[in-house]
């Protein structure tokens, strides 16, 4: 029998650590493009000559160890790619095995026989709305631009790979990933679940997994967090209108790999200038 209030605590918990470690990464990110340590406000003055006369030579030598481990380096984007996929799988993992523990059904996450759940339409309407979510993303960030509201792109720019192979890696591996684990967590089963089995008001929940949704990309700054949350919202709707996982999964990584492979790959500024 579905042990229906486990899950949804369990999702809640999820999300919530899920948003705490976002919460920690938002500072790791310089508006430059490269990752910052925790330790970039500790400063080691070389100059000060009170340190040489009090300090033995082994001090000394203990102190230039940790001023070089403890200093703040950028982190590669292998590196980055690789961090992001550990950490959404293991969610995704948790989130399953919650799922098969506590017997939920596979329908209460969208997942079905019907031709719209997971056939060819349910994978047609996912490129159409995946496409229009890209397009209502950069029509969002032209309007930003215009009334000179600044737009972060640093994470984008920082997930670029910068060679063949890493492009088949992002585009193959680490965006699937964070589109399944992403729809699962924020969609299936924060909507999906709590309407199948504890018949909790289906908008009700796509609001409050929305807001989770656009907090947990607080790295994108103010007007990303704004942009997220609709898309999340639209999202949401995709998924209640369809009852369809396959759907929101494809619109989610359509959504991300167009805008990484256009500005990013192509060079593209903006859509619309």
């Amino acid at each position: 029998m579905p042990e229906w209030a486990a899950f949804v605590g369990l999702t809640g918990f999820l999300l919530t650590a899920l948003l705490g470690l976002a919460r920690l990464s938002q500072g790791a990110v310089r508006p430059d493009g490269g990752v910052s340590s925790t330790v970039d406000s500790v400063s080691m003055p070389e100059g000060d000559p009170t340190i040489p006369r009090f300090e033995t030579r082994r001090a000394a030598a203990q102190r230039r160890q940790m001023r070089d481990t403890l200093a703040p380096s950028d982190l590669s984007t292998g590196a980055l790619l690789a961090n992001v996929a550990f950490t959404q799988g293991l969610f995704g993992v948790l989130l399953v095995a919650g799922a098969f523990y506590f017997e939920i059904p596979a329908s209460a996450f969208g997942i079905t026989a019907d031709a719209l759940s997971t056939g060819p339409p349910a994978l047609a309407v996912g490129i159409g709305a995946g496409v229009g979510f890209w397009l209502g993303n950069e029509l969002a960030a032209a309007l930003a631009d215009g009334f000179g509201v600044a737009f972060d792109e640093s994470l984008r720019e920082l997930l670029a790979p910068d060679s063949v192979g890493g492009w088949i890696v992002l585009l193959g591996g680490v965006l699937p990933v964070i589109a399944l684990v992403e729809e699962l967590l924020f969609r299936a089963a924060a909507i999906g679940v709590p309407v199948a089995g504890l018949n909790a008001p289906a908008w009700a929940m796509a609001i409050v997994a929305s807001v989770a949704f656009a907090l947990g990309h607080g790295a994108q700054g103010r007007v990303g967090i704004v942009v997220t949350g609709t898309l999340g919202l639209g999202l949401a709707g995709l998924f209640i209108a369809t009852n369809s996982f396959l759907a929101v999964v494809v619109a989610h990584y359509l959504v991300n790999a167009l805008e990484l492979i256009v500005h990013e790959g192509l060079g593209v500024d903006r859509l619309w200038a």
